[in-house]
């Protein structure tokens, strides 16, 4: 089993773990979901700390926290044919490549959909790093 190299704007398949999930006591998402690496930080012992931000079907009710991906870019990471959003209000962190990383359903061995576009990964960080510092982010350690 080969994992991606992790980078930041790679879309992979994880178990995210949403704050109200862990709340009620999951130690685990309730669903497999495509995700964006938002950081991959390698550590003086060699570990790879990782954050990533989920990807969801759901309109927000806060659209300042959320970004739409483009029809374009959800074809071209073969998501499926309705309209996605990436997160910024919710992150998991993890050492890469953790538990919690999914095989793409029908895509035997395949951990990742693909790269974001750089101007999308830029908004999405921008927006994560302006969240974060207004304290309007939570982010959930997973190991």
């Amino acid at each position: 089993m080969s994992f991606p190299a992790p980078k930041p704007g790679l879309v992979i398949r994880y178990s995210f773990l949403w704050s109200h999930e862990a709340a009620a006591g999951a130690a685990e998402g309730l669903k497999d979901r495509p995700c964006a690496i938002v950081v991959a930080a390698k550590l003086a012992d060699g570990e790879i700390r990782t954050i990533v931000a989920p990807i969801t079907h759901l309109e927000p009710e806060d659209s300042e926290a959320s970004l739409e991906l483009p029809a374009s870019v959800s074809r071209t990471l073969k998501l499926d044919g309705e309209r996605h959003w990436l997160k910024l209000d919710e992150l998991n962190r993890f050492t890469w490549p953790g538990y919690d990383l999914r095989q793409i359903p029908g895509r035997d061995g395949e951990y990742a959909y693909g790269m974001l576009p750089q101007p999308i990964f830029d908004a999405l960080r921008a927006k994560i790093l302006s969240r974060n510092k207004a304290g309007k982010s939570r982010s959930l350690k997973r190991d």
